[in-house]
């Protein structure tokens, strides 16, 4: 149980850190007004969760000890559902209505169809 905190603490540390270097990179490249780093991290993880789920809970190629580390603490840091919610609240509150809708339909329809071709990624792999 310890060891699996420690996984836990050890992957969300390098998530947010990830997270907050995408997010700086980003703000670097980007100036618009769409909350584009938090769209980037969420379609990345779901991609990625997709293959690492088919990595190591169906075909085994990665030992199930390394679920903690990855899914929860390493994904579950990198993607982000409040910082999403939040985006898109404060877009409706500034008016920018079609904007939060295009944000929510982005990261919910894109998030699942990365998850979807994770999956097929990692099958194929």
């Amino acid at each position: 149980m310890v060891s699996q905190l420690i996984a836990i603490a050890c992957g969300g540390a390098f998530g947010a850190l990830s997270r907050f270097g995408l997010q700086q990179w980003i703000a670097a490249i980007y100036s618009g007004r769409f909350p584009l780093a938090i769209f980037v991290a969420n379609s990345i993880g779901s991609l990625v969760i997709g293959i690492i789920y088919v990595l190591i809970i169906e075909k085994g190629l990665l030992p199930e000890v390394w679920r903690p580390f990855l899914i929860v603490g390493l994904l579950g840091a990198f993607t982000t559902f409040s910082t999403f919610s939040l985006d898109s609240i404060l877009l409706i509150e500034q008016g920018e209505w079609l904007m939060a809708l295009g944000n929510i339909f982005a990261n919910v329809v894109i998030g699942l169809i990365a998850a979807c071709i994770g999956l097929y990624i990692g099958r194929w792999l």
